[in-house]
């Protein structure tokens, strides 16, 4: 059986689709295929429309054969984290009910998007309103890590289902959307590349809030040139300062911080041998590692063990605009909220005092390097049943988050790769943290990177047959 066409890089599918080698039909086909295989084994959808998704791309073709160009993403399989509004389809934000209709009137993002008439292939699971880093949901349940075929592993959150229609074959770009870290856990988790952007920088309307403060739209791909490609194509009617990725640098003129603490604290094992061994090949090829701490890290850390701003900022959005549904939350995400309304409102001001000064501080630190390297997530995907003890998944999910929030509450953008697999066999991933609105630059040091090392196809091929 052929490979997927979906395995090509978004560049090979768009030159494909111009000079007439490769259909829409062929790319929506192959995803539905993809569907019928493992779809319903992984899990990753809570709304599925691949008929529709075809007969879009039968349309898509016949307008390309007429020698029309709608943009870049054109006849390219996507999916939508369910926490986007996206016109025809029902939003749930991972709770057990239909938000309202204007959750089904798209925002700047989604418009940008489907102006390029991607293929739709459907909306993809989240933790309930996007609360949590572990990827878990009691209404829906939590898409299967496809990497491990015999145990129920979680995929990483918020963006649950996002990493696993790129696995699983059904998508060749994903939207998710990144608080604490809810683009880069699931796609480290998942072995594929994401890209968290700077605060700001893609506007975050008809996108149901979690942090009003923290929240950024972000990209999952196969590939971190499948996101510089996708990035080119929204950035510039998205952004209120539009940057092309530049020309890829060579290793030898990039200077990476490596903090030596926090990031690296009791990893699962495997995990930091395997970012280590990344580092070295990367220094090997020429790269200068200089010792770097990122400033007030234990201040930061400790501001999100108090429930950092998410908490207070849900449980206002749940109180003015859903009331119903504070009842019926997922118990994870309920406990949290809860906590929420015993904070005094000087509580709040302080909090976002505190993490003003922490995107000073980081955007000065960041000024010394071009980069900072550190493993994206502490530990190996849980498996489902190792949740369920009291207490054990408030621990894991503080863990799994521990390391990305970080450049959430510091204001940075970040980008995550497979490097390789720890000693459960799970993907590992490499956390590349660049200054505010170094988006782009940052994707052209990642590109950099995985042309040292490898793609995750590369690097980890392909999931267990189901």
């Amino acid at each position: 059986m052929p490979p997927s066409p979906l395995l090509r890089s978004l560049r090979e599918q768009a030159a494909a689709l111009r000079d007439g080698t490769l259909s829409a039909t062929e790319l929506a086909e192959a995803a539905c295929a993809a569907y019928a295989s493992r779809g319903k084994h992984d899990n990753a959808y809570l709304t599925w429309q691949g008929e529709a998704a075809l007969a879009f791309a039968r349309a898509t073709d016949a307008l390309i054969a007429q020698g029309g160009n709608s943009g870049a993403l054109m006849g390219i399989p996507v999916s939508i984290k369910d926490i986007y509004a996206v016109p025809g389809l029902p939003t749930y934000a991972g709770s057990s009910r239909r938000l309202p209709p204007h959750w089904e009137t798209p925002g700047p993002l989604v418009t940008a998007l489907l102006a390029q008439l991607p293929s739709l292939m459907g909306k993809t699971h989240t933790v309930e309103f996007a609360f949590g880093g572990l990827g878990t949901n009691a209404h829906w349940g939590a898409p299967r890590n496809p990497w491990d075929r015999d145990t129920h592993r979680t995929p990483g959150g918020s963006s649950s289902g996002a990493g696993v229609s790129l696995i699983s074959g059904t998508a060749s770009l994903a939207l998710g959307t990144d608080t604490a870290g809810s683009v880069r856990i699931p796609a480290s988790m998942t072995g594929v590349a994401g890209l968290k952007t700077t605060a700001g920088r893609w506007p975050a309307e008809r996108i149901v809030p979690l942090s009003t403060t923290l929240d950024t739209p972000g990209l999952l791909a196969r590939r971190v040139d499948d996101l510089a490609y996708a990035f080119d194509a929204l950035d510039v009617d998205l952004s209120p300062h539009p940057a092309k990725v530049p020309a890829i640098p060579h290793l030898a003129d990039l200077t990476f911080g490596i903090p030596q603490r926090f990031f690296w604290d009791d990893c699962s094992p495997g995990i930091a041998e395997a970012v280590q061994q990344a580092i070295r090949q990367l220094e090997a090829a020429g790269a200068r590692m200089v010792t770097l701490e990122l400033p007030k890290t234990d201040e930061a850390y400790e501001l999100f063990q108090q429930g950092g701003l998410a908490a207070a900022e849900l449980a206002a959005f749940l109180r003015m605009e859903l009331p119903d549904m504070l009842e019926t939350l997922d118990p994870n995400v309920a406990a949290r909220v809860a906590a929420a309304d015993d904070m005094p409102a000087w509580e709040y001001v302080r909090r976002r005092v505190v993490i003003d000064r922490l995107y000073q501080a980081a955007a000065e630190c960041m000024g010394q390097v071009d980069a900072v390297l550190t493993p994206t997530v502490a530990i190996t995907p849980p498996t489902l049943e190792s949740l369920q003890p009291e207490g054990a998944y408030p621990k894991a999910n503080m863990k799994a988050l521990r390391n990305t929030v970080m450049a959430n509450f510091m204001g940075l953008c970040g980008l995550t790769l497979p490097v390789g697999q720890d000693d459960a066999g799970m993907p590992v991933g490499l956390q590349v943290l660049a200054g505010p609105w170094q988006d782009a630059r940052l994707l052209a040091i990642g590109q950099a990177i995985e042309a040292k090392l490898g793609t995750g196809l590369d690097i980890l091929g392909e999931p267990p047959i189901v």
